[in-house]
């Protein structure tokens, strides 16, 4: 399991074939739109709070886990200015069926929302 806040992009995902007992790997990228509200926009600025955003995130993951039958979740979500199209957010979720997995990878992402501190605001063109 990891955790991570950056405001680096987020790198390529690596293949990782060394987990034979799984068949199921999710994965779930955030994406910038290019419209928020209806209005067009350059982009979206996240802020975060530092102190504790990325131990919700740590707690989130090891709530996951205990409450849905999945081996590893790994999440990075991006902090400060991020262009249209490009990816703010990424999810795996590992498990050795697609349905544990995608109801908790569904789990995840919702609470993540509301209880990690991390905000969004919308830059206009």
């Amino acid at each position: 399991m990891s955790v991570c806040i950056t405001p680096d992009p987020i790198p390529p995902l690596e293949n990782n074939d060394a987990k034979t007992t799984l068949g199921s790997e999710l994965i779930f990228h955030g994406r910038v739109r290019d419209q928020e509200n209806g209005k067009s926009i350059n982009g979206i600025f996240y802020e975060h709070y530092p102190e504790m955003a990325e131990k919700e995130l740590k707690k989130l993951a090891t709530a996951a886990k205990q409450k849905f039958d999945i081996s590893d979740l790994d999440c990075i979500h991006r902090v400060g200015f991020v262009e249209n199209g490009h990816m703010s957010l990424r999810v795996v979720v590992w498990s050795k069926h697609r349905q544990e997995g995608f109801e908790a990878m569904n789990w995840f992402i919702s609470e993540l929302k509301v209880y990690v501190p991390i905000w969004k605001n919308a830059v206009y063109t």
